[in-house]
C-alpha cells in the first residue's frame, strides 16, 4: 500500500528542490532542522523541536531538481519516500509524494495512513506558504496529542 499526495507550488522546480536539501532552509516549512544538506548516500539527522522527536533518514536517491528518495525507520527497515517535481511551464511545480512500506495486516493500519496523509498535506501546505508567500511560521502548527 502506497500513499500518494500532490500539490502544486506557484515556483520553479530548482527553488522547490533546494528548499527540501538545504538545511538552512527546510526549518521554514518542515523539520525544525536537517543536520546537513541532503546528498545521495548520507545519513541526514533530521529534528521536530515541537514534538520533542528525532530521526535518521537515509538518502537513497537525489536527481537535481527532479528527485529526491529516502528511507525512514529503524535499522534501514520503514518506509520508503520518494518525492518527485514535475516543472510545468518554468514557473510552477507539481509535487508528488509517494511514500510505502506501510502494513496492511496491521491493526492500526488505517489510522497509521490517515496520519501519514495529515502530515504530507500539512508540509505541503507549510511548503506553499513558505516559497510563494514567505510565511515561515506554520510548520510547527500541527497539534498530535
Amino acid at each position: 500500500m502506497n500513499n500518494v499526495t500532490k500539490f502544486k507550488i506557484q515556483k520553479p522546480a530548482n527553488e522547490v528542490f533546494e528548499a527540501f536539501v538545504d538545511p538552512a532552509k527546510i526549518g521554514n516549512f518542515w523539520f525544525s532542522s536537517s543536520s546537513e544538506r541532503w546528498e545521495e548516500g548520507k545519513i541526514i539527522t533530521v529534528r521536530y523541536e515541537e514534538y520533542n522527536a528525532q530521526l535518521d533518514i537515509e538518502v537513497l536517491q537525489i536527481e537535481t531538481n527532479k528527485k529526491i528518495v529516502y528511507r525512514w525507520g529503524a535499522n534501514g527497515e520503514g518506509h520508503i519516500v520518494t518525492i518527485t517535481l514535475k516543472e510545468v511551464a518554468h514557473s510552477s511545480t507539481i509535487i508528488e509524494i509517494v511514500e510505502e512500506g506501510f502494513n496492511v495486516e496491521d491493526e492500526n493500519f488505517v489510522a497509521q495512513v490517515l496520519d501519514n496523509k495529515e502530515g504530507w498535506v500539512f508540509m505541503l501546505s507549510c511548503l506553499k506558504g513558505y516559497l510563494e508567500f514567505d510565511v515561515s511560521k506554520l510548520r510547527g502548527g500541527l497539534v498530535k496529542d
